[in-house]
């Protein structure tokens, strides 16, 4: 006898979210961006970003995490403020864990495009998280790698 499985509206919305959008890769500036709001205005970019591209699933590092709070607190930063920053990244990311294949991945990526340590490990981050866009201001804009593109958001908002 079939049991009738009962749905939730999160589940399926959950369901609709992996199948039908975008992955994206988030590099520390765009939250930095975001977090410091500063004169020039670049948050505004980022907020509408995110604004227009709700639907995807986004992914940080670890990496991504630690930077964002280095800059937090070198801008002097209250710590509550510091640690409602870290859970709103938390609630909104999927958190992608280093590896071995991501340090081999970004060894590969070093000798191949010349990316600094740093910046290799966010691209084999995304990669190894199946993102098809890695959205940051430092790396060459339209830059593809495996099926994934690099994209300067700031270029476009």
């Amino acid at each position: 006898m079939l049991q009738k499985i009962e749905s939730t509206p999160k589940i399926i919305s959950l369901i609709v979210k992996l199948v039908m959008t975008d992955k994206i890769f988030i590099d520390t500036n765009i939250w930095l961006y975001l977090f410091l709001q500063d004169s020039s205005c670049k948050y505004k970019i980022v907020e509408k970003y995110f604004y227009e591209n709700d639907k995807s699933l986004m992914f940080i590092s670890y990496q991504v995490i630690n930077e964002v709070t280095n800059q937090l607190v070198r801008n002097s930063f209250n710590e509550s403020v510091i640690r409602e920053n870290i859970d709103y990244l938390y609630k909104i990311c999927i958190i992608h864990n280093f590896s071995k294949d991501t340090l081999f991945l970004a060894s590969s990526l070093r000798e191949r495009y010349s990316f600094s340590f740093w910046d290799s490990m966010v691209v084999s981050s995304a990669i190894n998280c199946g993102c098809s866009i890695l959205a940051s201001e430092d790396m060459q804009d339209g830059l593809k790698i495996n099926n994934m593109i690099i994209r300067n958001i700031f270029r476009y908002g």
